[in-house]
């Protein structure tokens, strides 16, 4: 091989590198994020509709198959068959439950690969004990992960009730 040969090789040799590097190394196409936001938004409307429904399977068809919801005053629910089996169980016991969110936000990463959707939460509800109605008013974040099938689905949950604000006490009179 000749040193022109050589030279020509080795330049061949380094364009495909180039090209193959250039390959590799393009951007990603851009994620529209507030599309993925506009679906996590009406997975929950819709959530939040069969909840209020008291259709416990189509509330469970939300969550991810490893999905963990941890709600305070109960053990943490594993996987889609323990939420199902909770909500038919609350629904039997209470059937005046409603639940209702506001000031709804979506954060979405570039990678566009998960959501986390929060929001303020009104749950009404009747004690169990006392049968006298309850509302609770608290905050809601779930961690949505994009699925195989393309679906976006629930992988974990938090619902944490916040504490009435107590009245401040007044001035000492002097």
């Amino acid at each position: 091989m000749t040193k022109i040969q050589m030279t020509g090789a080795a330049l061949a040799v380094l364009m495909a590198a180039s090209l193959s590097a250039c390959k590799s190394g393009e951007a990603a196409k851009p994620v529209d994020t507030a599309k993925i936001a506009d679906a996590i938004k009406a997975d929950e409307a819709q959530l939040l509709r069969d909840f209020n429904g008291r259709d416990a399977a189509k509330v469970a068809s939300h969550d991810a198959p490893d999905v963990v919801q941890m709600v305070h005053g109960v053990a943490n629910l594993v996987g889609p068959a323990a939420d199902e089996a909770s909500d038919k169980q609350s629904f039997i016991d209470d059937p005046s439950q409603n639940f209702a969110v506001s000031n709804e936000n979506v954060d979405v990463p570039a990678s566009g690969d998960m959501a986390v959707y929060r929001s303020n939460y009104v749950y009404k509800f009747a004690d169990p004990k006392t049968k006298k109605p309850v509302t609770e008013v608290g905050n809601y974040i779930a961690g949505y992960k994009l699925q195989s099938d393309g679906a976006w689905k629930i992988t974990w949950s938090v619902l944490s009730d916040t504490p009435p604000t107590p009245v401040p006490a007044e001035p000492a009179k002097s």
